[in-house]
């Protein structure tokens, strides 16, 4: 199962990114937890500064938008 952290301030792009993710997932039968951080301290240790961000499995892979759906897919494959 792969762990994904959506990093932001808990703003409307934040949970829409989350959201999407999930969805997606689901989709596509793959098993994942997402995990919504809204800590700033936390986001800080990840270096981002821009969100949302995605780390997935302790790895910064996207900031600054929404990824799109190609994106997803391709971290989720």
């Amino acid at each position: 199962m792969k762990q994904i952290k959506v990093l932001g301030s808990g703003c409307a792009k934040c949970t829409k990114t989350a959201e999407v993710i999930s969805k997606i997932a689901e989709e596509l039968s793959i098993d994942v937890e997402v995990i919504k951080e809204t800590d700033p301290e936390t986001i800080m240790n990840y270096a981002v500064m821009s969100t949302p961000a995605v780390v997935i499995d302790e790895e910064l892979v996207h900031s600054g938008r929404i990824p799109s759906r190609e994106d997803i897919t391709q971290w989720l494959a």
